[in-house]
């Protein structure tokens, strides 16, 4: 089956005409779709909503299951303001409103989780997926028996079981991938090259503990600065992971951030160290890079207490809010405490968190395997554009209000 769901590639960037949108194609798209959306239009049943556009606003409101746009304001109405470049942006799934809250750029008066709401509806008109509901998405594996969810696997445990279960659950655990010693001379590393990164440098991020103290909790580009974590990602325990799915994944693709040394401290009261829910491509262009395959190595172990890594089971089957938990979502959550030396993946739109460390501080680190570009060029030009979304995002959202795109 294969991860690779990208719909859209990447080329002259698309102007979307306001009038023409609001009054030709998303009705056009919306009574395509009408079968479709009528249950999620009723069950989210979103309060109207109100775009302008350059000063020009449509209201969005659903009635009796449908969605109507209406010419102008609708008194009442939450509002969303947005520019020409913003429109086309998010009709192309180039952003979500995740995207703009991160950025500080969403403008109005629609509260967050209302705007995710109608952003469901959006899609699913646009690309012709219904949201989830209830009992979408199930688990089984070849045979049609359920899966275990909790399961974990060995490096040499057989690769098709693991694809399977990847491709059903949204992510793997496996045990014993690296020495205990492999990861104390990583850690003894991440020591010693902490020095070398400051406030400011483009290389690393940082967060502020409840005792007042600035900690570095992201080390970028770290094969550049590690032997051991150079060693790491030649090795084929680590590089075989990208041929989980069968699709393709390669390692090395994203400049000079290829992988990360990250420290999970206790008591963080601003900046971004314990990502809550959130999909990787909770900022934007699902459509254009999902999925993507994200690998955390465990230099220490985690549980509970110290920042183990969390999701929710067969999410990236499922049109849902790209970050954050509606309070209604029953799919599964699933805890994946590991040993020094484990390795978890999960794909990149499988909706995943961090817990915040209470009894000690945890150490990993991320990396990714992207699926081959369809436009090499183009493609760079928008991670290059999307890598400053997530800087300014990096500096501009506090826990635990929000979650934003990032590994955890």
């Amino acid at each position: 089956m294969g991860v690779d769901g990208r719909t859209r590639s990447d080329g002259t960037a698309r102007v979307v005409d306001a009038q023409a949108f609001f009054t030709r194609e998303l009705p056009s798209a919306l009574a395509r779709t009408e079968d479709l959306l009528r249950p999620s239009v009723t069950s989210l049943s979103p309060p109207p909503l109100a775009i302008d556009v350059d000063g020009a606003t449509w209201t969005l409101r659903a009635d009796g299951g449908r969605v109507v746009i209406d010419d102008g304001a609708t008194e009442g109405a939450r509002t969303l303001v947005l520019s020409g470049t913003q429109l086309s942006d998010l009709v192309d799934d180039q952003v979500t409103p995740m995207g703009w809250f991160a950025s500080g750029a969403l403008a109005g008066t629609a509260r967050l989780e209302r705007l995710l709401d109608w952003w469901l509806v959006l899609r699913g008109a646009l690309d012709g997926m219904a949201p989830h509901r209830a009992g979408d998405v199930v688990f089984r594996d070849p045979e049609g028996s359920p899966l275990d969810l909790s399961r974990g696997f060995r490096p040499d445990d057989d690769p098709a079981a693991m694809r399977t279960f990847l491709e059903e659950a949204g992510y793997l655990h496996l045990t014993g991938v690296f020495t205990a010693g492999e990861m104390v001379a990583v850690s003894a590393d991440m020591d010693r090259e902490a020095p070398g990164y400051t406030h400011g440098d483009g290389r690393s991020w940082w967060a502020r503990t409840e005792d007042g103290e600035d900690r570095l909790v992201r080390m970028q580009g770290f094969d550049e600065r590690s032997e051991a974590v150079a060693a790491l990602v030649g090795d084929q325990r680590f590089l075989r992971l990208g041929d989980l799915t069968g699709d393709g994944h390669e390692w090395g693709g994203t400049g000079f951030n290829r992988i990360e040394a990250l420290v999970k401290p206790i008591g963080v009261v601003e900046g971004i160290s314990d990502v809550p829910w959130h999909k990787d491509c909770s900022l934007g262009r699902h459509s254009y890079e999902c999925c993507s395959l994200t690998v955390g190595v465990s230099v220490t172990g985690a549980d509970a207490g110290s920042g183990q890594l969390r999701v929710i089971a067969g999410s990236h089957r499922a049109l849902v809010w790209p970050a954050l938990l509606r309070d209604d979502l029953e799919l599964p959550v699933v805890d994946l405490p590991t040993a020094t030396g484990d390795v978890t993946v999960h794909l990149s739109c499988t909706l995943h968190m961090a817990q915040p460390p209470v009894d000690r501080e945890r150490r990993v680190l991320y990396s990714s395997f992207r699926l081959p570009p369809r436009d090499a060029e183009a493609e760079r030009a928008a991670e290059v554009r999307l890598r400053a979304i997530r800087e300014q995002a990096s500096v501009t959202v506090s826990q635990p209000s929000a979650a934003t795109g990032g590994r955890s």
